[in-house]
């Protein structure tokens, strides 16, 4: 179903438009993603209920990922839409403490529209490629 979506607009808008929408998506999406990342963090750091350390742990993929991104390659759009997944499962964990539904929504929103902008990235730039 999603192979069809993707068909769909890239046929619709043409393939170097669907890859650039895709890419802004990425960026945007990651650097959404980052900054829930940071701000819920530090809101749990502040009330002593973690160090600092885990939120570095937690923004460690998506900096791993940013060479990936910046030389737009898609193999590694890939696995970033992979990785993406387990930032919607956590997401979906912190939705579940008290106090934290509204936090754990939107990282799972952001780490969703990762996801698809990621693959549909990957999917496009890898028709864009010659070979």
């Amino acid at each position: 179903m999603m192979r069809q979506w993707l068909d769909r607009m890239a046929t619709r808008h043409g393939l170097d438009q669907a890859a650039l929408l895709a890419r802004r998506g990425v960026w945007g999406s990651m650097g959404a993603l980052a900054v829930l990342q940071i701000l819920g963090g530090w809101q749990m750091h502040a009330s002593g209920q973690v160090a600092l350390m885990p939120i570095i742990v937690r923004l460690l993929p998506l900096v791993l990922f940013l060479p990936s991104v910046v030389t737009k390659r898609p193999r590694g759009h890939v696995m970033l839409a992979f990785v993406s997944l387990l930032y919607i499962l956590q997401g979906l964990m912190i939705a579940q403490v008290p106090g934290r539904l509204v936090w754990g929504v939107l990282e799972t929103l952001a780490a969703l529209a990762l996801f698809v902008s990621a693959a549909a990235y990957a999917r496009w730039r890898r028709q864009q490629l010659p070979g």
